[in-house]
């Protein structure tokens, strides 16, 4: 089954590397949609079916960690697994982020680690932890 994607970052050129990773993984890839911040990211969850969120943490207007949080409060988005991709180098924020349900992939990444994370993460359910 082709999975449809979300990338969340403020980078035009992350976006881009991040979806030919993707590509390059040889997962079956639906359809691929992208969002410059949290709030485009949260816009484009309520528009089309997602079957995953890759999200990065620090940008502007609302960040990843906030993102996380409103889609963990909505009904209807709260089960989306959540990848983080990010230089994010804290560890209390990265276990933080792990407690709310989310899977970690420190930049740089290779198409191996997205193909095992994606698929690690899609066939255990793993998007469904730390949901209320």
């Amino acid at each position: 089954m082709a999975i449809n994607v979300l990338i969340v970052d403020d980078s035009k050129v992350m976006r881009a590397m991040i979806k030919k990773t993707m590509e390059m993984s040889g997962l079956l890839l639906g359809e691929i949609r992208q969002a410059a911040n949290g709030k485009e990211g949260i816009e484009a969850l309520k528009e089309d079916w997602i079957d995953l969120a890759i999200v990065d943490i620090n940008m502007p207007v609302m960040n990843g960690e906030e993102m996380i949080d409103s889609m963990r409060e909505d009904p209807d988005l709260k089960d989306i697994p959540i990848i983080v991709v990010s230089t994010e180098g804290s560890k209390t924020r990265i276990e933080n982020l792990e407690q709310k349900g989310v899977r970690f992939i420190h930049k740089p990444f290779s198409p191996e680690i997205i193909r095992d994370t994606v698929n690690d993460i899609l066939r255990t359910g793993e998007g469904d932890e730390g949901a209320a």
